[in-house]
């Protein structure tokens, strides 16, 4: 039986097209209806992806009494989720490991694999520096963070630094101070007072190109 995680792309665009016009019909859609409606020349083609959706349970199975495509409960809670959970994770930029830098946000979206982010919110960040190396963190590779406002000391972190300022860095935390180790040992520990730290989330993946 198909997951929603491993709806084909086509799946995907049909359930999208049916719940985004859902009120559009004035009954449920016929294959034919819906093939004229989305533009498509197969009708056997259709049929196959409709009863993966079935198979998902985001469609209801026909009977002889029942006409058309209808979307079940699980499908009306699928189009009230937030747009970025349907969209995939939320990129917001570049980080620094290194010295600190302004994260930018100008947030898109990138579909990575569930096996590499948590079932709670998550974002993706991209590296910018080498403070991370020791641990195979380098620069223009891509980090999932589990958001978040705290966390175990040793812990890698995205570290906002007088509310301006973000960095990837291991954390110890003190009553006196909190530190900012990074994972080269060329590079110094960064010392602050606790205030001027904020957890904005904790690693829990990442990704890397080749190109």
């Amino acid at each position: 039986m198909n997951t929603p995680s491993s709806l084909t792309r086509k799946q995907q665009e049909v359930l999208d097209f049916l719940v985004n016009n859902k009120d559009s019909f004035i009954h449920p859609p016929t294959l034919d209806e819906l093939c004229l409606a989305m533009g498509l020349k197969s009708r056997g083609s259709l049929h196959k992806h409709i009863q993966g959706l079935i198979n998902a349970g985001f469609v209801e199975s026909p009977n002889r009494k029942q006409r058309g495509v209808r979307l079940t409960e699980k499908s009306v809670t699928k189009a009230a989720t937030p747009l970025f959970e349907k969209q995939g994770t939320p990129f917001i930029g570049s980080i620094a490991a290194g010295a600190p830098i302004e994260a930018i946000q100008n947030i898109s979206y990138m579909s990575i694999p569930d096996e590499i982010k948590t079932d709670k919110p998550c974002y993706i960040l991209q590296i910018k520096g080498e403070s991370m190396i020791d641990i195979g963190i380098f620069d223009n590779d891509w980090v999932i963070i589990e958001q978040q406002s705290h966390a175990r000391n040793g812990q890698v972190v995205v570290a906002l630094i007088d509310k301006s300022e973000a960095t990837l860095k291991f954390i110890e935390q003190y009553p006196h101070e909190t530190v900012l180790i990074p994972a080269n040992k060329t590079m110094q520990a960064m010392h602050f007072a606790p205030d001027q730290v904020e957890i904005q989330g904790v690693l829990v993946g990442q990704m890397r190109s080749y190109k």
